[in-house]
């Protein structure tokens, strides 16, 4: 029979003790860093931290939202598909409590600023196309709040009895060599210049063509606009013609597991760059969607969401370019999140776009020196009317 060495009775003692005081010293940091939220509105949860990052103090604001008691909407600067707007403004305007800003846009100071980069959905009316395979938050608000992470490409066409066209793009600027569909949400008119090709199109028939450009957009119909060699898509069409108007979406290969979602199942959508997280992993997929390593690792103010494994929601703004705050590269975002748990999360426009506001006011502190940046679009926070009780 093996040795047996017998432990003294203090010993034990001792040991006994160290392991309960271990135990509760983990029970404290945990409850620690659960207080670090606070209630603001029943399903709202909101809190400020600052944590040393990689050697750097970073401020970060967090929202932590139960989609039961909640909804998300996107919506755009003005309420139109070009033109920029503040977060809180947007905000403002909609009634929201909370905000954050959300999609990359076109940022000059042309007609064309705030044109959405990438995909943007708003009460199910697509408003710009995909670009570059980029990572898309998709929302909807019936009967509860869902939202998920996924890349999908858009693909837009029209057709003339057998023949199918596909469409460049969605309210932006006609390039050359191009078709682009413009809608009543963009502007009066699709702001083109000479040597195009326009047809207006009011319920699926051809009311209106134009080689002049500048076409004003019906406000039940659409243009469809062509410059270059797409001029030659439109001259088969003619007044009364009847026209069919086709969106949908596919699956960027390899990002997106089983088949794409259908239209009617979205409400509003916003594009982002690149995934963080898929499946409780860090997943920064910049090179599938064409970013570049530097934007990942340079320490940059950030906005991101993320689904949580309990199914509530997170916004988060993190701070940079001050003596306060250093900003943050995605990989350590990414960590981050993991250590809140995500379980799939994307990063939205930063730098000096960063923006949350909360309750009235913007809690942050965004990067520009003029102060809080004018925007493209916002994701707003709005609380749920409670149901009635039927009697």
């Amino acid at each position: 029979m093996p040795h047996q060495t017998s432990i003294p009775t203090h010993s034990r003692f001792v040991r006994s003790a160290f392991l309960v005081f271990l135990c509760s010293l983990c029970f404290y940091v945990v409850e620690i860093h659960a207080q670090e939220f606070k209630t603001l509105k029943d399903g709202i949860e909101y809190a400020e931290v600052t944590k040393e990052i990689s050697g750097l103090k970073v401020n970060m604001n967090l929202l932590r939202l139960d989609l039961k008691k909640v909804r998300l909407d996107v919506h755009h600067a003005l309420d139109a598909a070009i033109g920029t707007e503040k977060t809180s403004s947007i905000a403002t305007r909609h009634g929201a409590f909370a905000a954050i800003n959300a999609g990359f846009f076109r940022l000059d100071t042309s007609i064309w600023a705030g044109d959405a980069v990438g995909i943007l959905m708003i009460d199910g009316k697509l408003l710009s196309e995909s670009s570059q395979d980029r990572t898309v938050l998709k929302i909807s608000n019936v009967p509860e709040t869902s939202v998920e992470i996924v890349a999908p490409k858009t693909k837009i066409f029209f057709r003339q009895g057998t023949r199918e066209i596909e469409i460049s793009g969605i309210n932006r600027e006609l390039k050359n060599d191009e078709l682009v569909l413009f809608k009543p949400e963009f502007q009066r008119t699709t702001l083109t210049g000479f040597d195009v090709k326009e047809v207006a199109i009011e319920k699926g028939e051809v009311v209106h063509m134009s080689a002049s450009g500048n076409t004003l957009i019906p406000s039940a119909g659409v243009v469809l606009s062509a410059s270059g060699a797409r001029r030659t898509d439109l001259l088969a069409l003619k007044i009364g013609d009847k026209v069919t108007l086709g969106e949908r979406f596919e699956p960027v290969p390899g990002r997106t597991n089983g088949p794409m979602f259908l239209v009617r199942t979205v409400e509003d959508m916003v594009t982002g760059v690149p995934q963080l997280i898929k499946d409780a992993k860090i997943d920064i997929t910049w090179e599938q969607e064409k970013s570049s390593k530097s934007f990942v690792e340079t320490r940059h103010p950030r906005t991101a969401v993320a689904k949580l494994k309990d199914g509530k929601f997170l916004m988060i703004t993190v701070d940079g370019r001050s003596e306060l705050s250093g900003g943050i590269g995605l990989q350590d975002l990414a960590e981050y999140l993991l250590e809140l748990g995500a379980t799939d999360a994307m990063n939205l426009d930063g730098g000096g776009s960063t923006t949350m506001f909360v309750d009235g006011k913007v809690v942050n502190h965004p990067s520009d020196k003029e102060g809080e940046r004018k925007v493209s679009d916002a994701l707003l926070v709005t609380l749920r009317t409670p149901a009635k009780i039927k009697k």
